[in-house]
């Protein structure tokens, strides 16, 4: 249907459309006219991708000097080609309504070991390896050794590229991971390399947040983006981990071990090239007098080793002199690393800031701030001139090279903390730095000072207000929506205790207690007889996963489920869990029914649909609160109260119910899809847990429906159950929860 949004003709590739989009398109629209950022909550499953591409689309097809490029940042790869599938339903009925061909180009960009069509490393499972590999291929003293020598191995489909892949760009069209290397495969050309090239005149980008995100990235894939983007966070309710996680590093001893090696091996490098080829030594001395900024031109294709501050400000200095020439500059990381060594002997935990870490190394070992500042470009300007091959072996001379360059660049939102074990084995002493970044904003401000309209958006983004302040931006627009539903397919209820009335809770003093485990083993045996098809479970964390299942196998609760479902458990493998859901899934295919176990911030949580029959039923097992005592975590608590004056509790709060709320809205996704929500813990209860569930969820949690015991939640489950068994037509959504363009036209002169 043809839409008029705002005094916008929008194309939509649907014949009905849910209200809530259209009020997502206007609030969408408003954005983008206001050149400003925007937050938006808008319920699962109710076309909130389609939505997004159909507004922007039409207005760089009205406006195309307003809005040049969509940037569409996911999380996961499943997650990026779904956008690209919309995308190509949104193309397909662009050009046939309006009888004009698209023209657009826009494509999905991924790692190499995703877009690898080379015979053999095409075959590895290692993305690293891929990486290394490929490097080995085709940097450019490799291809130069190659043209004096026929012998030496060079990636044939990366010379095409490099002779013809930039005179032929892709023809306009939608290209999905699959569709670029077939088109690699078909033209002899390397997909990895023509993405990266076609990225700067491509329409629209879907790639991971890390493209964005991670300075070490975003410096190679995203620097020539224009201002006139327009970036979009989708499933952005843990962006600001995302941000963090990409600004700290974490150090063991077996690092130092490690990055040793790699400075006594870089020694004898150098040494080798002195008595071969004293003249490249001396070519990269007189480069980096010059200053980074020449240094650099020579990075193209060699780009593997990329700076981990945004580098701009260092690019305008010259190296300082005491590393400039190779031998110096080695000497300098061995210092450096020798001090590490004796900071890493400690009996107790250390923190501190940079600043006291920079004051600290000045007096013991005469370390100044500035040449630490130039550590990474100058040890990924030695590693170039080397020529060395294999940088997988490098992995920890970089990392080190990467501290040196944060801990002397960023002075405040940054803590060090020096733990002389882990808390799980207080009597091996296993020390570990950390260098924990605390301010979310430090990844995120320059995409938000850099483009003219960024919308982060989301499933779960309650309570709203908190995320302005945690990334650090001024939103011209924040909303949230509700799901509109002609019959009532969502039912949340909190179950707080068993029919023996004790109080169910996952609190730490509670966890032990016998009575409380059999309750949420008595609560999943009465689900498994009732529910039909899949029932998900989450438990707040692995350990307490593996406690409760053990319970349950003494108490008799394991062959009581399996007597009506097939029990398959999420564990910290990634195989056995792709293999556990696959079989997950067989068993609701095929009517035998299965339980899921699995755990709140795992990979079924997060990037796992459980539409229809896969997920009739969420159990969630307590509130799933992150590890308090975590010493990482208690830093950037200050850092959050001194800083935003946000409340401990409140933070925390916040961010179990924001994975709580992602946890159970997997199994709505859509609004033909029902679903029974479970919140088993007393303290769901609360206030002011319960407000900070998504607004959507709240307004179907009557307050009959809390403080139930299992007796009472079966029987609303039951009548619940029986309700959505009826047939449902379209006819009975009509003018509620799907409009037609009529109707859409006569709500708006309603309004």
């Amino acid at each position: 249907m043809k839409l008029d949004i705002d005094g916008l003709l929008v194309y939509f590739p649907y014949e009905y459309i849910y209200p809530e989009q259209y009020s997502y398109m206007v609030d969408l629209k408003r954005t983008l006219d206001a050149k400003g950022h925007g937050a938006l909550e808008m319920p699962s499953g109710t076309g909130k991708t389609v939505s997004l591409l159909s507004l922007i689309v039409s207005y760089m097809k009205v406006k195309p000097l307003d809005v040049t490029k969509l940037i569409y940042c996911s999380r996961t790869v499943p997650e990026i080609e779904k956008v690209l599938e919309e995308l190509r339903t949104f193309v397909e009925y662009y050009e046939e309504a309006s009888g004009e061909s698209c023209k657009l180009v826009a494509l999905a960009l991924s790692s190499r070991k995703n877009l690898c069509v080379h015979p053999e490393i095409s075959k590895m499972r290692d993305g690293r390896e891929v990486d290394n590999r490929c490097h080995g291929l085709t940097a450019s003293f490799v291809r130069r050794q190659h043209r004096a020598d026929r012998t030496t191995p060079v990636c044939t489909y990366f010379e095409n590229f490099e002779d013809r892949g930039r005179e032929t760009p892709l023809p306009p069209g939608i290209y999905n991971l699959d569709d670029l290397r077939s088109f690699g495969k078909k033209k002899n050309i390397c997909p990895y390399f023509l993405a990266r090239y076609t990225v700067l005149h491509a329409n629209i980008i879907v790639y991971s947040y890390h493209y964005l995100l991670d300075p070490k990235i975003a410096d190679l894939v995203s620097k020539e983006l224009p201002k006139t983007s327009v970036v979009v966070f989708d499933e952005a309710h843990n962006i600001d981990n995302v941000c963090i996680d990409s600004m700290s590093c974490t150090i063991t001893r077996r690092t130092l071990e490690k990055c040793e090696e790699n400075i006594t091996s870089l020694t004898k490098t150098i040494k080798q090239l002195k008595d071969t080829d004293q003249q490249r030594l001396t070519q990269e001395y007189q480069r980096l007098v010059e200053g980074l900024r020449e240094a650099n031109a020579a990075r193209a294709a060699d780009v593997t080793l990329a700076n981990p501050v945004l580098p701009d400000e260092i690019l305008q200095e010259a190296v300082p002199g005491n590393i400039r020439k190779a031998e110096h500059f080695v000497a300098f990381m061995r210092r450096f690393l020798e001090y590490l060594k004796t900071r890493l002997r400690v009996h107790h935990v250390v923190s501190e800031s940079p600043a006291a870490f920079l004051k600290d190394i000045n007096t013991k070992v005469c370390i100044e701030r500035k040449p630490l500042r130039f550590c990474a470009e100058r040890l990924s300007s030695l590693i170039r001139t080397l020529e060395l091959a294999d940088l997988k072996d490098f992995s920890a001379a970089v990392l080190i090279a990467n501290f040196a360059t944060m801990v002397s660049t960023y002075a405040k939102g940054f803590v060090l903390l020096i733990e002389p074990f882990d808390d799980r084995t207080p009597t091996i002493p296993n020390p570990v730095l950390h260098f924990s970044c605390m301010d979310a904003s430090i990844a995120i401000g320059p995409v938000f000072t850099r483009f003219q309209t960024v919308i982060i958006t989301s499933g779960t983004l309650s309570p709203l207000e908190i995320y302005p302040k945690i990334l650090n931006f001024q939103p011209v627009l924040m909303s949230t929506f509700t799901m509109t539903l002609a019959r009532t397919c969502i039912c949340p209820m909190i179950v707080a205790r068993g029919n023996d009335q004790v109080a169910m809770t996952s609190k730490f003093e509670a966890r032990e207690d016998i009575a409380v485990i059999r309750n949420y083993g008595n609560l999943l045996v009465e689900f498994s007889y009732i529910v039909p098809d899949g029932i998900a479970c989450f438990f707040p964390s692995y350990s307490y996963m593996a406690a409760v299942v053990s319970s349950w196998y003494e108490q008799g609760v394991m062959d009581n489920v399996q007597k009506n479902k097939l029990i398959f458990v999420e564990t910290q493998d990634a195989a056995e869990t792709s293999v556990a859901l696959f079989n997950y899934r067989k068993a609701c295919e095929n009517g035998r029914g299965a339980v899921l176990l699995s755990v709140a911030r795992g990979k079924v949580s997060e990037g796992i649909d459980f539409d229809h029959h896969f997920g009739r039923a969420v159990l969630m097992f307590g509130i799933p609160y992150v590890y308090t005592q975590s010493r990482i975590l208690k830093a950037r608590l200050e850092f959050l109260r001194d800083q935003f004056q946000i409340r401990e509790n409140d933070f925390l709060t916040f961010d179990a119910m924001r994975h709580a709320a992602q946890c159970v809205g997997r199994a709505m996704r859509g609004k033909t899809d029902y679903g029974i929500m479970v919140f088993a813990d007393k303290r769901f209860c609360m206030a002011d847990k319960k407000g900070k569930l998504p607004k959507w969820i709240q307004e179907y949690l009557r307050s009959s429906m809390c403080n139930l015991s299992i007796d009472e939640a079966v029987q609303v489950a039951k009548k619940f159950l029986r309700q959505m068994a009826q047939p449902l037509n379209r006819e009975d959504q009509l003018g509620l929860s799907l409009l037609t363009l009529e109707q859409v036209k006569q709500r708006e002169l309603k309004e």
